[in-house]
């Protein structure tokens, strides 16, 4: 594929001819070992958990000489607190969220923090306000989060059956499962906080999965009423047709729906220091990546796999195995003349060299008749 052919189809103006149902075991290799990974680090590693799961200080102050993140930061720093999470809300509240300072911290240090981060924002320590964070309202939320990620595949696994068939809901579940594997071990390998945020970014990356299956899904049921008028398909080689005909309308979806997400986590990280605004652009930013790859390459021939073993599916294969052996017997490879073109040849019967007549002396020309004239 060149250039002009690739830019072609990233418009639309062709249909590209990938062979992605042919080479699924790649896929399947490939989501395998991103899901051990995932696993490895979740088994290993374990998630990072802000405050409003596991419990801790929340510090909250006016700022009055405009102090950035990165100052506080240096502040906290020296009492053991470098990975605390720092917002500045409204241009001049300051909110900090860390473990409890009453777990390291004497009373005397705990007293000298909070007067030098008063000092450093040019107000009273008495104007600094510690409160103590219990994990209750964490563990509600982690509750609620999971009876709501149940009840969704469920709802999801009816619709698809409904809609569709039950094997191509088993084909989104296992994408959108593999979809929050994925997510949640890249919090676990590169240690970042999880919380309130990314738990409903994780579900929100969900509905957006299952709208790329659905088109899928879709585009291979209107081919598959065809399948029988079409010589030589087979099921797998109908879906791979179908996922070739929407492929560059998916990737486009997703590229224009992870741009504005990319462009929270880079504002988040450089321009703003909110650091809750990059816990949920980064979870939105993984699972729409996962979630544009499973479509394709997870659920679909996931699909293809379960429907080539049904009774009819099967014995159309075996019927274009059978004539394609035909065809091959009928026509040898190779029999090709001086000038490069194939002759058919029946089974048994000995090729004749080009020009010799097969042993049969040509026929002699018909001597041309003299034509009288007439007699005046």
């Amino acid at each position: 594929m060149n250039l002009r052919h690739a830019l072609d189809a990233f418009r639309g103006y062709v249909t590209p001819r990938f062979r992605i149902i042919e080479h699924r075991r790649w896929w399947a290799a490939l989501s395998g070992t991103l899901i051990v990974l995932s696993l490895g680090g979740l088994v290993v590693r374990g998630l990072n958990f802000s405050i409003d799961f596991t419990g801790g200080s929340l510090l909250q102050y006016q700022d009055r000489t405009g102090v950035s993140t990165e100052e506080v930061r240096s502040v906290l720093a020296g009492y053991g607190r470098a990975d605390a999470e720092i917002q500045i809300v409204g241009g001049d509240q300051i909110q900090i969220r860390t473990s409890a300072l009453t777990d390291d911290l004497s009373a005397d240090r705990r007293t000298q923090l909070i007067s030098d981060l008063a000092a450093q924002a040019g107000v009273d320590p008495t104007d600094v306000s510690v409160q103590v964070v219990g994990p209750t309202w964490g563990s509600q939320i982690s509750r609620q989060a999971l009876i709501g990620l149940v009840v969704v595949l469920v709802a999801i696994t009816l619709y698809i059956t409904l809609r569709f068939e039950w094997k191509m809901a088993i084909g989104a579940q296992v994408a959108m499962v593999h979809d929050v594997l994925i997510t949640a071990g890249v919090y676990a390998l590169t240690g970042r906080e999880v919380s309130p945020a990314t738990v409903i970014a994780i579900l929100t990356i969900l509905g957006f999965s299952l709208y790329d299956t659905v088109v899928i899904y879709d585009k291979v049921k209107e081919n598959e009423v065809t399948l029988a008028g079409t010589r030589g398909d087979t099921y797998s080689m109908m879906v791979n047709r179908s996922l070739n005909q929407v492929l560059m309308r998916s990737l486009n979806t997703s590229f224009v729906a992870v741009l504005p997400v990319l462009s929270l986590l880079v504002v988040g990280r450089f321009g703003l220091g909110a650091v809750g605004l990059q816990d949920f652009a980064l979870a939105l930013f993984v699972g729409l990546l996962t979630g544009a790859y499973s479509s394709v390459f997870v659920a679909t021939p996931i699909v293809a796999w379960l429907k080539e073993r049904e009774p009819r599916f099967r014995a159309l294969q075996a019927r274009l195995a059978a004539q394609r052996a035909r065809e091959e017997v009928a026509v040898p490879s190779g029999t090709q003349d001086a000038a490069g073109v194939g002759e058919a040849v029946a089974p048994g019967r000995p090729r004749v060299p080009p020009g010799t007549g097969g042993g049969v002396s040509p026929r002699p020309p018909r001597p041309r008749r003299q034509r009288r004239r007439k007699r005046r």
